[in-house]
């Protein structure tokens, strides 16, 4: 069974470019490179990974696009482009060949505006996506999941993969209206989740498997494993949890999944929505 990490950065550290790291998070405040995610996944007994954007440049993405050429453990690379750029095909023209370019994100999380993902402009670099072959990543909070759907509707045979299960309030311990709006999203099959980023929407300092139980729940039943895929978030995660224990908690989480389902969430999800 190949197990692929589906979610994790990699950066070089700078209080400019990552003002976002606070000081209860001090511990990330570091650079994160190949050989820390080479080490991170043999402590779990994983054996690739997908690469993420962490910051909304051409530039990092031709810098993953380079690191992933030169380890093979790295499988894909999800990028970032200007989608609102009205260039926005020879943008990815450009890319044309770079075959572990798998995927595009914006952090759409950061936006202030609710309805970013649903203006024309927007819309416009997401329909430029299919034919270049490439997923793309949904990354919101859960407040943003009715936006989210629309999103979807309006691009039914593109490929979706949702970061984080959407964020849910796993500190405050809050299941509505995430349960509700998480299954209606799952009832459109061209979407596929990745089971990551759990610990930090939680109690990161103090949380326990208990407080993410009810969101594995839900999520097993919306998706189930054909369309779920395992992630780390690392090294974001590592403020609340180390790598092997996110692998255990999951494996813990997902016990009850027959051998064909473990192989289809632990490898063959992301193998297929990515095309690795």
């Amino acid at each position: 069974m190949t197990k692929i990490d589906a979610h994790h950065h990699l950066w070089k550290y700078s209080v400019q470019e990552y003002d976002w790291i606070d000081d209860n998070m001090k511990v990330i405040r570091r650079d994160f490179l190949p050989a820390d995610l080479k080490q991170a996944l043999a402590s779990g007994g994983i054996d690739g990974a997908v690469t993420v954007q962490a910051r909304q440049t051409l530039e990092e993405t031709d810098w993953l696009l380079g690191l992933a050429a030169k380890n093979d453990f790295m499988r894909g690379v999800v990028g970032w482009v200007p989608l609102k750029d009205p260039k926005i095909a020879t943008i990815l023209e450009r890319y044309h060949g770079q075959k572990k370019l798998k995927g595009i994100r914006h952090v759409l999380q950061g936006e202030k505006d609710p309805n970013y993902a649903l203006a024309a402009d927007f819309q416009r670099g997401i329909e430029a996506l299919k034919p270049a072959g490439l997923v793309y990543d949904i990354l919101i909070f859960e407040r943003q999941l009715p936006q989210a759907i629309q999103l979807v509707d309006r691009n039914p045979s593109q490929v979706f993969v949702l970061d984080h299960i959407a964020k849910p309030r796993i500190k405050e311990h809050a299941m509505s209206p995430w349960t509700e709006n998480i299954r209606k999203l799952a009832q459109r099959k061209n979407v596929y989740c990745k089971i990551s980023g759990m610990v930090t929407e939680a109690d990161y300092q103090h949380w326990a498997p208990a407080d993410l139980h009810p969101y594995f729940e839900i999520v097993l039943e919306a998706f189930g494993p054909k369309r779920l895929m395992f992630g780390s978030d690392w090294p974001v995660a590592l403020v609340g949890v180390q790598y092997k224990q996110w692998v255990d908690t999951v494996k813990n989480a997902t016990k009850r999944l027959s051998a064909d389902e473990q192989a289809r969430f632990w490898g063959g999800t992301a193998i297929e929505a990515y095309k690795l």
